[in-house]
């Protein structure tokens, strides 16, 4: 016969998980608010460091450098182990106690600073070895800055594993925060290199951009921090744990492995993308390069990789701040509400994990609302790119033909917002299933198809949008392919959702019909001044939002229903 203590104990434990059903979307506006602050400060970052740097080659060798760090960040950190993790931490929470939780917590950042600092040891002997073989002053640039934050990876990766405890106890203030302490941390180091270096000497940049890196070590360390009184807070200790290779642990890895396969595929596509970038464009006395015997002209101008960087920023800043901050407030509910039947002995045990009706209500408004914002945004960031870059950007060392080239590729990019912002949903749910093989599988065709579209295009006159215009094509395969796939597995059918995100599309269709109009009735697309650029951007802007928005009112698109979850018992 159950105690009355446990009834009791029961029925806290459900009240607290109905008070977690209610609230991802709040927690996701926190992100997003936190997250788009960081977006600010970030876009201030890439303002001065274009005024400063412009499209220099020591900058693009800056930002190939600091894609490594990047790269294990979002494969260790945010990417794997975070997607392994987390549904693991969330089913030992629902056990009685937290003992068990809390030592699978502290085993698991153990594991991770091991496996990063092995890591790190052998990429720097490796880059030690490349940098003894380079001949271009610009490669051996780039390879002694990546040495020098390096480092970063045990930082930025324990902090995010960190980050993602927290965000299993509704605690997403200080993980979000990260973001921004890296932000200012540069922009901090910019600014002084300004002060003391006459930054339009190559030299000076040069030893500008040494600062820099050392300000990403700096950063990493004031990122962990941030951290600590939350971790307190929840109860976290590395103390008394047991080995490496715990049962737990060995799960863990499990998970962890196709899932880092696919989140490596995926990153080591990024990191081809700017070394293609990088190693296509011309430098210093290099214009030619010889293949087969054969002489080539470099497709890209020098710089390109500085104008795709700051063309992907633009892009992500709505989805960051939107679609990413959802996608993160979503996933422990997603991971709480899958069912999953495992050996009560461990909790940990090979576990059958089923979507239940809670699932699939939270996954398909997931995948309405980032629609209902992704849509309408890839249609206004193409309206807007031109005069966003021209205003933010062309200023000091960066110049009209950079903003130009740099314009292209934002539009081409911003295109695919909308598949971007499903996509982040698409994964969480697949992880949450502890479905690995799928993502895994999708993001080695979205690799392949990507250079497939891109390589060919650099030598068009889209030149380096080319890079872009692939990126657009193999997401937005990816994101419909995926939808279906994750649809039939979970037993979601699409049929519900046609016809709003067909209404979606229509008000969003409109949106640009009323923004054209206007762009050429006014006049504003002839715009060559700072004022001019800004009346372009927010008069754009502001039409568009309104138009977006007085249409789906009109074609009845319940708005409030998929911005704002009501309090409701799941």
């Amino acid at each position: 016969m159950p105690h009355a203590g446990d009834e009791r104990s029961t029925s806290d434990d459900a009240a607290a998980r109905s008070r977690e059903g209610r609230s991802f979307l709040r927690h996701a506006g926190l992100v997003g608010a936190i997250t788009f602050l960081s977006r600010i400060i970030g876009l201030i970052r890439e303002q001065v460091s274009a005024h400063y740097f412009g499209a220099s080659p020591v900058m693009a060798a800056w930002k190939l450098a600091f894609t490594i760090p990047n790269l294990f960040r979002k494969l260790f950190g945010e990417g794997a182990l975070s997607a392994a993790f987390i549904p693991l931490y969330a089913q030992l929470r629902k056990q009685p106690g937290d003992h068990t939780s809390r030592a699978f917590a502290g085993e698991a950042v153990r594991l991770l600073i091991v496996i990063l600092l092995t890591l790190t040891l052998v990429i720097e002997l490796l880059l030690g070895a490349a940098w003894l073989l380079s001949s271009r002053e610009d490669y051996r640039l780039a390879i002694e800055l990546t040495a020098i934050m390096l480092p970063y990876v045990m930082l930025v990766c324990t902090a995010a594993l960190l980050s993602g405890v927290l965000q299993v106890h509704g605690r997403f203030g200080a993980a979000a925060m990260t973001a921004v302490v890296l932000n200012v941390a540069l922009i901090v180091a910019i600014v002084g290199a300004a002060r003391y270096l006459d930054l339009s000497i190559p030299a000076d940049q040069t030893l500008a951009v040494r600062w820099l890196g050392i300000a990403v070590l700096v950063a990493g360390v004031l990122q962990l921090i941030t951290l600590l009184p939350d971790l307190r807070a929840v109860g976290f200790s590395m103390r008394g744990l047991g080995g490496l290779m715990s049962p737990g642990m060995r799960k863990l890895v499990r998970l962890t492995i196709p899932v880092a396969i696919g989140a490596s595929v995926l990153q080591v596509g990024v990191l081809l993308d700017k070394g293609i970038a990088f190693g296509l464009s011309a430098g210093p006395n290099a214009e030619t390069f010889s293949i087969l015997g054969h002489q080539l002209s470099y497709p890209m101008q020098s710089g390109a990789v500085v104008r795709l960087d700051l063309a992907q920023f633009m892009y992500q800043f709505p989805l960051g701040v939107f679609a990413i901050a959802l996608a993160t407030a979503i996933f422990p509910k997603l991971a709480g509400d899958a069912n999953a039947e495992t050996e009560p002995s461990s909790g940990l045990g090979r576990a059958k994990v089923e979507p239940t009706d809670a699932f699939r209500a939270v996954l398909r408004k997931g995948i309405e609302t980032a629609l209902f914002i992704g849509l309408p945004a890839s249609c206004g960031m193409v309206m807007v790119a031109d005069p966003a870059i021209r205003l933010l950007f062309q200023h000091g060392q960066f110049t009209h033909e950079d903003a130009t080239l740099c314009a292209r590729s934002t539009a081409i990019y911003s295109a695919a917002i909308w598949a971007f912002s499903v996509q982040q949903i698409l994964n969480r749910g697949f992880y949450s299933l502890q479905d690995v093989r799928t993502p895994l599988i999708w993001t080695g065709i979205n690799l392949l198809l990507n250079l497939v579209i891109e390589i060919p295009l650099l030598w068009t006159k889209l030149g380096e949008a080319g890079m872009a215009a692939g990126t657009l094509g193999s997401f937005a395969i990816q994101s419909v392919a995926m939808t279906i796939i994750l649809s039939r597995r979970v037993g979601m059918p699409i049929g519900p959702s046609v016809m709003p995100v067909t209404k979606m599309i229509l008000a969003s269709i409109g949106m640009v019909v009323v923004c054209v109009m206007l762009d050429r009735g006014l006049g504003w697309h002839e715009a060559d001044s700072r004022v001019g650029y800004a009346v372009r951007l927010f008069g754009l802007m502001a039409a568009g939002g309104a138009v977006y928005v007085a249409l789906a009112i009109a074609m009845g698109l319940p708005i409030k229903a998929l911005i704002k979850r009501r309090a409701r018992s799941t």
